[in-house]
C-alpha cells in the first residue's frame, strides 16, 4: 500500500483514559443507586458508545439511558477528562509522521469537542490534520460513522492509502466498513484475544513497534 493517512483511535491508542471515564461511568450509575466497588469492572465501556455499553452491561433504555449518559457527560466535562495521560511515545511518533508526509486523522467514538479538549491540553492538537469524534446529539456515534465523518473532510481521500489504528475490536469493525486496513495495538484496553480474533491488518505490542511498522509502509523517493 502506498500510505498516505493514518488515522488513530484516541482511548487506548493515543491516550491511557481508563480513570476519567470508569468514575465518570461510577458517577453515572450512582444516581441509579448502583455502587461500584471495584471500578476496573468498568473497564469494558472503553471504546464502544456509550449508549450500547449502558445498554449492553446495565439494560437501560430510553429516558434511563439518555440521563445516564448526561450524568456521565456532566462528570467527565468537569474532572473526567483531565484524568488521562498520553501514552509514551505517542508524540513523537506523532511528529514522525508529519515529518514524512503522511496526514494525521483522529477518529475516535469520544465526543469531538472533549476530545479536542483533551488533544489541547497534552499539547499534540498541532499534529493532527484532521480531528473526527462522536457528536452529542448522538447521531455520530459508532466507529464507521466517525470514519465517514473524518474522511469526507480530506479533499481525494482514498480508503486503500489509508490505516487505521486502534485497540478494539470497534475499529475493525468500523474500518472494515469503509475498506481501510486496521492495525491494532497491544498496549491498550483491547485483550490479546480479542485483537487476534479480528484478524487486523497487522498486531503491534508498543508504540515503538507501531513506529517501525508505519515506517515499512511509507514510500519514499
Amino acid at each position: 500500500m502506498n500510505l498516505k493517512y493514518v488515522l488513530f483511535d484516541l482511548d487506548g491508542t493515543i491516550a491511557d483514559t481508563c480513570k476519567g471515564v470508569t468514575e465518570s461511568v461510577a458517577y453515572s450509575l450512582k444516581k441509579f443507586g448502583i455502587r461500584v466497588d471495584d471500578i476496573n469492572s468498568l473497564r469494558p465501556f472503553i471504546g464502544p458508545p456509550l449508549s450500547e455499553s449502558f445498554s449492553e452491561f446495565y439494560g437501560f433504555q430510553g429516558e434511563k439511558l439518555e440521563e445516564a449518559i448526561r450524568q456521565y457527560r456532566l462528570y467527565y466535562e468537569s474532572d473526567g477528562w483531565k484524568a488521562c495521560k498520553i501514552y509514551e511515545g505517542i508524540r513523537e511518533l506523532l511528529i514522525y509522521l508529519r515529518e514524512n508526509g503522511i496526514k494525521i486523522c483522529l477518529a475516535t467514538s469520544k465526543p469531538e469537542v472533549f476530545a479536542v479538549r483533551i488533544l489541547k491540553y497534552y499539547d499534540i492538537l498541532q499534529y493532527f490534520d484532521y480531528v473526527g469524534g462522536a457528536d452529542m446529539d448522538g447521531i455520530r456515534v459508532k466507529k464507521i460513522d466517525v470514519l465517514k465523518w473524518v474522511t469526507s473532510q480530506i479533499e481525494d481521500f482514498k480508503y486503500e492509502d489509508a490505516l487505521m489504528v486502534g485497540d478494539r475490536k470497534y475499529d475493525k469493525t468500523g474500518a472494515d466498513g469503509l475498506g481501510i486496513k486496521c492495525v491494532l495495538i497491544e498496549y491498550g484496553f483491547g485483550s490479546r484475544e480479542e485483537l487476534e480474533k479480528c484478524e487486523p491488518f497487522s498486531i503491534q505490542s508498543t508504540v515503538s513497534d507501531l513506529q517501525k511498522f508505519l515506517d515499512s509502509l511509507i514510500k519514499r523517493g
